[in-house]
């Protein structure tokens, strides 16, 4: 067993972790945070995505052991001030059908819109290439994005089209 020291979601904490224990077991079993989701356990889908010191990663790819002293940002910690625009941009656009990819789409989008506060389309969908979803056709994620990147940059919301949702 190794002792590691981990801050996530603003809040430090000792562990003491099997050196084989993947980050993605950390977070839901040894912490309850249970949005970080497992979807593959091979790293292709990206649902178990968090952010580590601010760049998004695929958890299920990483040893506990190797973000001792680390700083962690999972779905759980982007409300804590209300809705993160993000979340409010898969609520209004309907960006979500199962739910199951939601969580890692938005810790990358978090990362994406940090980098790029107004990115295109194609950047979108380049940002969040890393991440499948098998239910929306990812029409509604990127208009979530664009929803969060106008509302974060103090832009007027594009218009939810009653059609297509």
């Amino acid at each position: 067993m190794k002792e590691i020291t981990v801050t996530v979601n603003g809040v430090e904490h000792t562990l003491e972790v099997d050196p084989r224990l993947l980050l993605v077991h950390l977070i839901r079993e040894n912490l309850s945070l249970t949005g970080t989701h497992i979807g593959c356990d091979t790293s292709n889908c990206g649902a178990c995505t968090i952010l580590l010191d601010g760049k998004s990663i695929k958890s299920c790819t990483v040893f506990a052991v190797q973000v001792n002293g680390k700083n962690i940002a999972t779905v759980e910690g982007l409300a804590a001030d209300g809705l993160h625009p993000l979340q409010e941009g898969f609520k209004e656009t309907h960006g979500l059908h199962c739910g199951f990819c939601t969580p890692g789409m938005l810790m990358r989008a978090v990362e994406l819109l940090e980098k790029n506060p107004n990115p295109t389309e194609e950047e979108i969908r380049w940002g969040i290439s890393g991440n499948l979803c098998r239910c929306t056709g990812y029409n509604n994620i990127v208009r979530a994005i664009q929803y969060a990147a106008a509302k974060m940059r103090g832009d007027e919301l594009p218009v939810t089209d009653p059609e297509f949702v």
